[in-house]
């Protein structure tokens, strides 16, 4: 069987109704995350949590030291789990990420978190770029309402959209359920 990890991405107070960042429908993803971290762990797989800071201090989202940038206590780290500090939305640059995988001699990833349409596409592209086979739990990634051009973007669409991105040439894209399955 290959060695297979799960990255789980962001899952931040920033994104909560509190932060700086509310994310639409993080309350289900934050579930259905619960839920792939436990599978994970149940099996004894690699579970790698990535957690974003901005790169000064006095950045405006996820700014270093305050509570913004903690993972929500519902999909934190277990003892001994890692724990990988990012400034960009490619949680392998500028990290040991990839170090950290050939490591442990991972050959597939399983990609959770937030934001949908940021972190987990540039994520999980590199990722395939890389040549690690991906799968996106679709309904373990959230993400927020966008405009472009003067047009107001549904989250439910960002979402939708990033999805399909990433299920055409860069991922396997299912459900929480299927996954677990």
């Amino acid at each position: 069987m290959t060695k297979r990890a799960t990255l789980v991405v962001d899952l931040q107070n920033e994104y909560l109704q509190t932060g700086k960042l509310p994310l639409v429908g993080l309350e289900a993803a934050l579930a259905n995350a619960a839920r792939v971290i436990a599978a994970a762990r149940a099996k004894g797989e690699l579970l790698i949590h990535v957690r974003h800071e901005g790169a000064r201090p006095d950045a405006p989202v996820f700014t270093p030291g305050t509570a913004g940038v903690q993972i929500i206590p519902a999909v934190a780290a277990a003892d001994g789990e890692p724990v990988i500090v990012k400034n960009y939305p490619n949680s392998f640059r500028g990290t040991q990420l990839k170090e950290l995988l050939d490591a442990q001699g991972v050959k597939e990833l399983v990609v959770i978190g937030a934001m949908s349409h940021m972190c987990i596409e540039a994520t999980s592209r590199a990722a395939a770029d890389f040549g690690y086979p991906v799968t996106v739990a679709h309904d373990a990634c959230a993400t927020m309402n966008l405009e472009f051009d003067g047009t107001a973007v549904p989250a439910a669409q960002v979402h939708a959209a990033s999805m399909a991105a990433l299920g055409f040439g860069y991922a396997s894209v299912m459900s929480t359920d299927k996954l677990l399955a």
